[in-house]
């Protein structure tokens, strides 16, 4: 009788990968809180339904990154997916009257997720081809 044995190599997750990875993780666990930080009555800020929205996707992408750092790809792609649309729920605040400094936090926000991206998907260097 013989036997086969199946090896399922999974991709090594390289340094770049591994910055955006924390720095998801970061983002996605800073937003686990969101739901605790409704405004009180009378005054303004995001609506009840956002704040758990963020609240679940940050969820979604500390599990997501935990698993991508493990070497799951489908994991790095909801990790993304996750603080992209953590990211997309507080573009409003750029057309609402709110203060300044609220305006600057979302705009560190989505130079955080680009960045985080961009990293997650960045893969191994290649060779150069070697020309004659």
């Amino acid at each position: 009788m013989t036997t086969t044995a199946i090896t399922t190599d999974r991709p090594r997750v390289t340094t770049k990968q591994k910055v955006g990875l924390v720095l998801a993780g970061l983002y996605s666990l800073s937003n686990l809180p969101s739901i605790f930080t409704a405004p009180p009555d009378g005054e303004t800020g995001p609506p009840v339904s956002i704040l758990v929205v963020d609240s679940l996707l940050g969820v979604i992408g500390v599990v997501a990154v935990v698993m991508a750092w493990r070497g799951n790809r489908v994991a790095l792609r909801v990790a993304a997916g996750a603080i992209i649309l953590i990211t997309l729920t507080g573009l409003p605040a750029f057309f609402v009257d709110v203060p300044m400094a609220i305006k600057a936090l979302v705009g560190a926000s989505v130079l955080l997720t680009v960045v985080a991206v961009v990293l997650m998907f960045s893969g191994p260097r290649r060779p150069a081809p070697v020309t004659d």
